[in-house]
C-alpha cells in the first residue's frame, strides 16, 4: 500500500495449473473513485511483472484465485463489478488495518 492510507491497492496472483499464474492491480481512493479500479491485469509473464513491480514498490500482494479470475473480465481503468464488492472489501480492510497497526502483508 503506498504512504496514505486514502489509497489502497493490492495485486491478487494466481498461480493455477490451468491458466498460469495471473495478477490484478487495484485501487480505491476514498473520495475520489466511486468503486475500487483495475489499474492493469495480466497473464503469465506480465503477471509476474505486476508482482515484481508491486513487491519493489512494498506494495502488499494477495492471493485470491477465484477473485483474480472474476477481476480478469474487467478492464483496466474500469470499477470493479458490484457483485465484488464485498470480496474486494475484504482485502482493503485487511491492508488498511494492516498498515495502521503497522505490519506487513
Amino acid at each position: 500500500m503506498n504512504e496514505s492510507l486514502g489509497r489502497a491497492e493490492s495485486r491478487d496472483e494466481n498461480p493455477s495449473g490451468a491458466g498460469g499464474e495471473l495478477s490484478i492491480a487495484l485501487r480505491y481512493l476514498p473520495g475520489i473513485d466511486e468503486a475500487p479500479l483495475v489499474l492493469v491485469s495480466g497473464q503469465g509473464e506480465i503477471a509476474r511483472s505486476i508482482v515484481l513491480l508491486a513487491r519493489s514498490l512494498r506494495i502488499p500482494v494477495v492471493r485470491d484465485e477465484d477473485l483474480s479470475h472474476k477481476l480478469l473480465r474487467v478492464p483496466p481503468g474500469h470499477p470493479i463489478p458490484v457483485e465484488l464488492y464485498e470480496a474486494v472489501a475484504v482485502i482493503l480492510a485487511v491492508l488498511a488495518r494492516d498498515k495502521v497497526g503497522g505490519e506487513e502483508c
